[in-house]
C-alpha cells in the first residue's frame, strides 16, 4: 500500500450549473438534492469519497450570486469558507448556458470567492453532451491561455461522461496526509438534516415562482422505532399566509400530495417505514432574520 491522501475539494459554479449532480455521481449515492430550479442548495453539503489509500471530503456549495437579502449573504458565507477549507477548488461552468464563459469567469463574486485565491484550481465544462465537440475543443483552447487553473476538463455530471477524469485530476494534485473521517461514513450531517433537504427538494419540484424560495423545512421530531414505522414531524417555514394557503392547497390537497412524495424519498434514504406529519408555519421575513437564520443553521461555524 502507498501513500494515502486526503484533503477537502470545494465545488464552486452559478446556479444550477450542476455541483450537486457532479457530487452525488462522484459518491455513487445521493446526497445532496437536485432540482432544475437554481439555487436549491443553500448550505454546503459535505460528501466524502473513500479508499484504501485516499479519502476526498467534497464541499458542494450554494450557487454563486450577488446577494438579495441576508439569506443570500449567509449562502455566500458558506462559499466563502469552503474556499478556505479546500485543498483543491473545482470551478464548473455550465457550457450550455455560458457559451464564452464570460458571465462565468467575468463575475464580480467569482472573482471575489475563486480567482484571487492561490489554492489548486480546476474548471470543469459540465454539459458538453449539449454542445458540439468542435465548440468544446476551441473554449479548452480559449481558457487554457489564461493559465488560472491547473486542469480544463469538458465532462456531462448528470450521464457521468468524463467524471473518471475529474477523479484522477483531484488525486494528483492531493495532498498525502492521514484520512480525517472513518472509511464507513459518507456524510457528515444527521438523518433530520436529510430528511429536511428531501421534504425541500420536493417543495421545489411541486410548487412554483416565489414558493420554494420562501420556504425553509425543519424536522422538529424524529422518532425511531424498530417495530414499527418512524414518525416524522417536519415544518415548513413561509414568509406569508398566502403561501401558507397555496403549499396547504384546497382541502389540504397539496400538502397531502407533497407528504406522500416526501415519504417515499424519505424511506428510501432511511430504509425504513415512515409516518411523516407535516405543518406550515408563517414566519415573517425569516429570510432577513439573523435570529431565525441562526437557528435554522445558516450561519456557518467560525473556525
Amino acid at each position: 500500500m502507498g501513500n494515502v491522501k486526503t484533503g477537502y475539494v470545494a465545488i464552486l459554479g452559478k446556479p444550477n450549473v450542476g455541483k450537486s449532480t457532479l457530487m452525488n455521481t462522484l459518491l455513487g449515492q445521493k446526497l445532496s438534492i437536485i432540482t432544475n430550479k437554481p439555487q436549491t442548495t443553500r448550505k454546503r453539503i459535505l460528501g466524502i469519497l473513500t479508499e484504501e489509500n485516499y479519502q476526498i471530503i467534497f464541499l458542494d456549495t450554494p450557487g454563486i450570486l450577488e446577494p438579495a437579502y441576508l439569506l443570500h449573504e449567509k449562502m455566500m458565507e458558506h462559499v466563502e469558507n469552503s474556499v478556505k477549507d479546500a485543498d483543491i477548488v473545482i470551478l464548473m461552468l455550465d457550457i450550455n448556458a455560458d457559451p464564452d464563459g464570460i458571465q462565468t469567469l467575468q463575475d464580480d463574486y467569482v472573482y471575489k470567492f475563486l480567482l484571487k485565491t492561490k489554492k489548486t484550481k480546476i474548471l470543469l465544462l459540465n454539459k458538453v453532451d449539449l454542445t458540439s465537440q468542435e465548440h468544446t475543443k476551441l473554449l479548452i483552447h480559449k481558457l487554457e491561455a489564461s493559465a488560472s487553473f491547473k486542469e480544463i476538463i469538458p465532462i456531462s455530471a448528470s450521464l457521468g461522461f468524463n467524471v473518471s477524469s475529474v477523479l484522477s485530476a483531484i488525486l494528483e494534485y492531493l495532498p498525502e496526509g492521514p484520512k480525517y473521517y472513518p472509511d464507513d461514513i459518507v456524510a457528515d450531517a444527521n438523518e433530520r438534516f436529510f430528511v429536511s433537504e428531501i421534504i425541500r427538494e420536493k417543495i421545489f419540484e411541486l410548487y412554483k415562482e416565489e414558493i420554494p424560495y420562501s420556504c425553509e423545512v425543519v424536522v422538529e421530531d424524529f422518532k425511531e422505532r424498530e417495530d414499527s414505522k418512524y414518525f416524522i414531524h417536519g415544518e415548513i417555514v413561509v414568509e406569508r399566509e398566502t403561501q401558507k394557503a397555496i403549499l396547504i392547497g384546497k382541502q389540504g390537497a397539496a400538502i397531502k400530495r407533497l407528504g406522500e412524495t416526501a415519504r417515499h424519498d424519505v424511506e428510501d434514504f432511511l430504509q425504513h417505514p415512515v409516518y411523516l406529519e407535516l405543518r406550515v408555519k408563517v414566519r415573517e421575513k425569516w429570510r432577513s432574520d439573523e435570529n431565525m437564520l441562526k437557528s435554522f443553521g445558516y450561519t456557518p461555524d467560525k473556525d
